[in-house]
């Protein structure tokens, strides 16, 4: 060859096409970069038709739990003073102690009925205040609102007895029926709803 350069030698140059290294590094790339996307769809997809579904039900259950907590188990409604009839029966040797009770039952809104002295099962027997005595469905309805004007007498029930009235049987120990202060307070703590416990609240 003539000109500027000139080769020297006995060896010539072989003319061989560029390497493509580097196009292939970056095809491995892409192809890895693919392969992770498609991946983590395959994932989300798998997590919304299963485990989506579960956080979302967990989640819901969470945060239906202090709504039945503030519920009452039960759900009983308790009668009024007015819808209780009462019956006001002495088991003491005290005379005129059961008209008595029963007028202060009636000025406290207590619907009364019969009075007059206990049964020969009761009648000077009763060594406490009291005996507070229904039929079965008393125990969760009468008796208690009845109960918050003896305190200290004792809740029987009979599962043989009729109708919806209620005895007070009036025993050695009684002394009177509560204040009207503090009959007031223990019926509105029994009739008030109750309150959810802080510790049972979640946030949703």
């Amino acid at each position: 060859m003539g000109g500027q350069y000139k080769i020297t030698g006995d060896r010539y140059p072989r003319m061989r096409p560029a390497r493509r290294r580097g196009r292939i590094a970056v095809a491995g790339v892409a192809a890895v970069t693919v392969l992770g996307v498609l991946g983590w769809g395959t994932l989300q997809l798998i997590d919304v038709f299963t485990g989506g579904d579960k956080a979302s039900a967990a989640g819901a259950a969470g945060c239906a739990t202090p709504a039945r907590a503030s519920a009452s188990p039960a759900a009983v409604v308790l009668p009024k003073p007015g819808q209780v009839t009462v019956n006001v029966l002495n088991a003491t040797t005290r005379s005129g102690l059961a008209q008595k009770t029963a007028d202060e039952l009636k000025k406290r809104g207590f619907r009364v009925g019969d009075v007059s002295n206990a049964p020969e099962k009761y009648d000077k027997k009763v060594a406490g205040t009291g005996v507070l005595l229904g039929p079965a469905a008393s125990a969760k309805t009468a008796l208690p609102v009845l109960g918050t004007q003896l305190p200290g007498a004792e809740r029987q029930t009979d599962a043989a007895r009729k109708g919806a009235a209620v005895d007070l049987i009036i025993g050695n120990g009684f002394k009177g029926l509560a204040k009207p202060a503090a009959a007031d307070a223990a019926l509105a703590e029994l009739t008030a709803p109750r309150p959810t416990p802080a510790g049972e609240k979640k946030s949703c």
